[in-house]
């Protein structure tokens, strides 16, 4: 029953992160300011972590130990992410992200994500109107990353790790992309969001302005350098953290 509540916590969780980046696809009308958006993000996301810790507290998914280590992990990998903070598509807080995920699950991963992105952030003054769908989109890499199958090979393991890197590198980018595209397109141009437009149109243009835009060249940054340090770490990194988890008892289970 435990086991079935944090599940059904982590899949809420994930379907309330992707809602709010597609409100421009679910909406019939403009919203009014970037700001006021953000700010009801954020004010909808603080407390849906909580209550995600909460809950996997309760059902025993991350106890004590597991929530200092959540800790230690989210403070290292803020100072990792100063290292390239997204400038020209680098970005070096992704793979901790996903080999934390890899190794205690879901739950953990999606906390991490947002808490690696919240606390660089406060210390590099790069709070904004984009830093709540920063800290979703992180969450959701790091949900998706529990969801990888483990298996014993190392070299296969690096493989399916690498595989999602990419995916979740261009994936964030998208939903970052998503978020403020009504905002940065204008009106009245072939790659504007049309408020109340069918699906597939409002669709298309987004794909426009990704091309046009060059997001897509900027994910591959992104994608590369996840790639390339789970490449260089993966192996060391997830035998110690999995050395961790059973000092402290704890290992995956979501």
């Amino acid at each position: 029953m435990k086991i079935l509540i944090s599940r059904l916590s982590i899949t809420m969780a994930g379907f309330g992160s992707l809602l709010m980046f597609a409100w421009p696809l679910l909406i019939t009308q403009s919203t009014t300011s970037e700001t006021q958006l953000s700010q009801s993000v954020f004010i909808v996301l603080m407390p849906l972590i909580l209550l995600l810790i909460l809950v996997e507290f309760a059902t025993g998914d991350i106890g004590s130990k597991q929530l200092a280590l959540l800790g230690v992990l989210v403070a290292l990998n803020a100072v990792i992410r100063l290292l390239g903070a997204g400038t020209a598509g680098i970005e070096t807080s992704f793979f901790l992200i996903i080999l934390g995920a890899y190794v205690f699950g879901s739950g953990f991963g999606f906390i991490l994500g947002a808490g690696s992105i919240f606390v660089s952030a406060l210390i590099t003054g790069g709070v904004g109107p984009w830093l709540p769908f920063q800290m979703m989109a992180a969450a959701l890499v790091g949900l998706g990353a529990g969801l990888i199958p483990h298996v014993k090979r190392s070299w296969l393991t690096k493989t399916y790790l690498i595989i999602y890197a990419v995916i979740a590198a261009f994936g964030y980018g998208a939903l970052m992309t998503l978020w403020n595209w009504p905002y940065l397109a204008g009106t009245g141009t072939q790659i504007s969001y049309v408020a109340g437009d069918p699906l597939m149109s409002n669709l298309t243009r987004f794909l426009q302005y990704e091309i046009v835009t060059g997001g897509l060249v900027w994910d591959a940054g992104r994608a590369v350098t996840t790639s390339v340090l789970i490449l260089l770490t993966g192996t060391a990194l997830i035998a110690t953290l999995q050395r961790a988890a059973t000092r402290a008892g704890v290992g995956r289970k979501a």
